[in-house]
């Protein structure tokens, strides 16, 4: 049916897509303005697996506190146990009891969770349709427009709609939307439409299965061994197993089912990993990640991705009313699980610029506020970039990603995670201050990137990588001792007296490091305030 012989469906909010941060926003966005309309359209019938299985601090206290689901995950989400890493000989044949370990040894004062994501999104379809949500499954939507105001923010008027085609089934029928935001994921509608999407210098790519009839992890090896981790659930965890220029997940999602996944650089990855065999095969040339597997378990489907690292010129055009989360907009890398921290970021900054614009808030003011979040997101994709770009040499050394992972966990719960638990990223006044010093804290990170590379080149040249990758164990999180502090809101001076500590400690230490390879600094090195930290020019 062409779709000028229907007469247009009219919606307050348009969100493309149903997957978790367009079923996560519809859910947020009924919670705060209900009184304006929401439709959710989503082209597959099904949900799917997919990745992004693992959620860290900043999502699961939006899922909490937020979005109201702590009595959901904790009857239809597994628990998790941090993230732990596991580490191999140079053949890979080491046996899981052998690798050094890090990891915690008992369950995190911060909760988080392993998600089924088909699962969850199942779920959220259902509790949204109860909420009033308009959802349509199998409909495309196709054809946006979005009508976007010329001149300055303080002439656009509010009158425009953005309009779209959506096909569902036999029908085809045009939508007009006042807010429309895309959550389409990788397929991103108004990054295509738009030109929005930026390639990043991080090149890596991704393989991934789910198994039944996997070996229990807390159900291995000797009492020792268990007891090491004062018999918590390992399998709880999101592990890693970590070799030079790739790791291998094993994430558990409940009801019997292992997600399993590798993710590397692409000069290691192979179209065959795209198929059953050439992913079984693979994983057979690691020991203790085939020990886990090679008895019963069966693998049910596998996905790839041959790049997985984007970015976008912008997230948001609040004065325009559009806006984009999740993969539609961008991707760092999956190491430390931060996809669905994104989406709690984003998801908060949409609410409350359609919040505020419901309200009656000027379009200047709306431009005004959209370009500083939009800055933001900016500013974090880049600087969680850093964590990995460059750096996944450093997976194969135990002593060196120990440093690493002391750094950027430190520097997460920080920097990040306590400003989200205090709503801190929505304070205007906050925002903009953090970021007047957001090149010093990029160069910063870039600083101790460089510190971390000098290290790895210096242990492949001597051949130093693997000496302590067994017999060895640490816990996840010996580093964060200011965990009591951030229940409440920090002024700026604490944060950064703690900022100054995780960069001295982790810097010592590796100057230590680099005394095992002949470079010796002098005491009066050993120390640094933190503006010498965030300045051009070397650390060590």
């Amino acid at each position: 049916m062409d779709p000028v012989d229907q007469a247009p469906r009219t919606v307050d909010i348009a969100i493309l897509g149903g997957g978790l941060a367009g079923n996560l926003l519809a859910r947020q966005l009924r919670r705060t303005v209900p009184q304006l309309s929401v439709a959710m359209f989503e082209r597959s019938r099904e949900t799917s697996f997919k990745v992004g299985e693992s959620t860290v601090e900043i999502a699961t206290n939006y899922l909490v506190r937020r979005l109201g689901l702590s009595s959901y995950l904790y009857e239809n989400q597994l628990p998790k146990n941090g993230l732990r890493f596991f580490f191999d000989t140079v053949d890979k044949a080491a046996p899981l009891i052998d690798m050094s370990e890090i990891g915690s040894d008992r369950l995190p004062a911060f909760p988080t969770f392993q998600i089924d994501r088909a699962r969850l999104e199942a779920d959220l379809l259902r509790m949204n349709a109860a909420d009033g949500v308009d959802i349509h499954i199998g409909a495309r939507a196709h054809d946006l427009q979005l009508h976007e105001a010329e001149g300055a923010p303080e002439q656009r008027t509010a009158s425009g709609m953005h309009e779209f085609i959506v096909t569902e089934g036999e029908q085809r029928y045009p939508v007009h939307a006042r807010w429309v935001v895309d959550a389409s994921g990788r397929a991103s509608a108004i990054a295509r439409l738009k030109d929005l999407r930026v390639p990043v210098e991080h090149g890596i790519a991704a393989a991934w299965g789910r198994f039944t009839g996997h070996a229990d992890m807390d159900d291995w090896g000797p009492a020792s061994w268990r007891a090491r981790v004062k018999n918590t659930a390992r399998m709880l965890s999101t592990v890693h197993f970590c070799y030079r220029g790739y790791w291998i997940w094993f994430i558990p999602l409940g009801r019997g089912v292992m997600s399993v996944g590798w993710v590397g650089d692409r000069a290691i990855f192979r179209d065959e990993m795209r198929k059953p065999e050439g992913f079984l095969e693979f994983l057979r040339g690691h020991r203790a990640v085939w020990d886990l597997l090679k008895d019963r378990a069966e693998l049910l489907d596998v996905l790839a991705y041959k790049q997985l690292a984007y970015g976008t010129r912008q997230f948001f055009g609040g004065a325009d009313r559009w806006f984009m989360t999740g993969e539609a907009a961008a991707f760092t890398d999956p190491f430390y699980s931060p996809g669905s921290d994104f989406i709690a970021l984003e998801n908060d900054f949409i609410t409350d610029m359609i919040a505020r614009d419901h309200a009656g808030e000027s379009r200047k003011q709306i431009a005004e506020r959209s370009a500083i979040y939009d800055e933001f997101m900016q500013f974090r994709f880049q600087a969680t970039l850093l964590l990995y770009r460059d750096l996944y040499p450093v997976l194969g050394s135990y002593e060196l990603l120990k440093l690493k992972w002391d750094f950027d966990i430190a520097c997460y719960y920080n920097l990040w995670a306590a400003p989200y638990w205090h709503d801190e990223h929505l304070d205007l006044r906050l925002l903009q201050g953090q970021l007047r010093r957001k090149e010093f804290m990029i160069q910063g990170l870039e600083n101790f990137s460089r510190l971390f590379q000098r290290l790895e080149a210096g242990f492949r040249d001597r051949n130093l990588t693997h000496r302590a990758n067994l017999g060895r164990y640490s816990s996840g999180l010996d580093i964060v001792d200011f965990a009591e502090e951030l229940s409440a809101p920090r002024p700026r001076r604490q944060v950064m007296r703690t900022t100054e500590a995780i960069f001295n400690t982790v810097r010592e230490r590796a100057l230590d490091l680099l005394a095992d390879l002949g470079e010796t600094p002098t005491p009066a090195e050993r120390r640094l305030p933190l503006y010498d930290f965030l300045l051009a020019s070397p650390l060590a």
